[in-house]
């Protein structure tokens, strides 16, 4: 049990996918203008890893390890993650449409998300049995989606105020993310 906690706190504060391993920019920089649609991604993210975890975790175990095929990895790793974001575009689209329609692009990104593929990958490398893969996506997720909805939360009241020219859109974006990156480092003397 100690070790699963281990393994969550680290991967959702003093290993941050985004803010230490730079993993998942992408998304991170573009849906974070409002808390709404971070929130948003962050659940489908949420889901999207944590699934991705718990199959990518079995394939390898139970297939790849067995059929020592274990080099093929990454091209299994992206086909699995591919049809699970699939299944969650057709999910949003069919339930929740306001949220498709503000996810807009970024949705079909989670399949590139190069974090869903770094947490498969980091789950082998690791040598993380299923438990604790499962484990490591969830807390990596949450790691995300809190990353991106305290953005998303700076962004919004960063609209009310008077940036110089030069550092509005982008720039003022980067270096908040950076300054996060800065604070969320605090975090590494946790464990």
């Amino acid at each position: 049990m100690t070790n699963l906690i281990i393994i969550a706190l680290g991967a959702a504060l003093v290993n941050n996918v985004v803010l230490s391993q730079f993993l998942g920019l992408c998304p991170f920089l573009g849906v974070s203008k409002k808390v709404k649609t971070a929130a948003g991604m962050g659940s489908a993210v949420i889901f999207v890893i944590t699934l991705a975890s718990f199959v990518t975790a079995i394939i390898y175990k139970y297939l790849m390890l067995p059929l020592d095929v274990a080099y093929l990895k990454t091209i299994i790793f992206i086909l699995v993650i591919a049809a699970l974001v699939q299944f969650v575009e057709m999910f949003l689209k069919k339930y929740m449409p306001p949220l498709y329609e503000s996810l807009g692009v970024y949705l079909p990104l989670i399949t590139t998300n190069c974090a869903v593929l770094g947490v498969a990958l980091t789950n082998v490398q690791k040598s993380y049995g299923i438990l604790e893969s499962v484990v490591s996506g969830f807390a990596t997720a949450i790691g995300f989606t809190i990353s991106i909805v305290i953005l998303a939360g700076i962004r919004e009241k960063m609209e009310y105020n008077d940036i110089p020219k030069p550092f509005q859109g982008m720039p003022i974006v980067l270096v908040t993310a950076g300054l996060m990156a800065i604070a969320f480092c605090g975090f590494s003397g946790l464990l």
